[in-house]
């Protein structure tokens, strides 16, 4: 199984997205992922709950958590979403940057937006891997 490490600043917002996205349409057999910050916040920017729930999924209880260079050091690829130079270098990881706009404080609209290209993106990757869950 692989584990895919998605990194933003606070854990708050794109990051905590993407995991949960990926955890959603993901085959659990196959890859899973985590999400960590930089800097992490205290609790998931209310916005990014708010949007996330009209997609059934609930990041209101979500802890947050420090990007380590152990948490790194177990995943096989690394997502950074605004972390820039203070995301860990592990040598031998896969690494990707998506650059996406940071949802706190936005109006719903824009953070709905982000919210999907998230889920695209995600979608993207796991197709690409083929990580996707069995058609039932």
């Amino acid at each position: 199984m692989k584990t895919i490490l998605f990194a933003c600043v606070h854990n708050a917002g794109r990051s905590q997205m993407a995991a949960a996205w990926f955890n959603r349409l993901a085959d659990p057999a196959k890859a899973r992922a985590v999400s960590a910050g930089t800097h992490p916040g205290t609790r998931v920017h209310p916005e990014v709950v708010d949007v996330m729930r009209e997609e059934g999924i609930d990041l209101a209880g979500a802890p947050t958590t420090r990007l380590t260079d152990e948490i790194a050091g177990e995943a096989h690829l690394l997502v950074t979403m605004g972390c820039g130079d203070e995301c860990p270098y592990v040598p031998g990881l896969l690494r990707d940057d998506w650059p996406l706009t940071d949802p706190k404080g936005r109006p719903l609209p824009e953070v709905r937006a982000i919210r999907d290209d998230i889920r695209a993106r995600v979608r993207a990757l796991i197709e690409s891997q083929g990580w996707a869950k069995p058609a039932a």
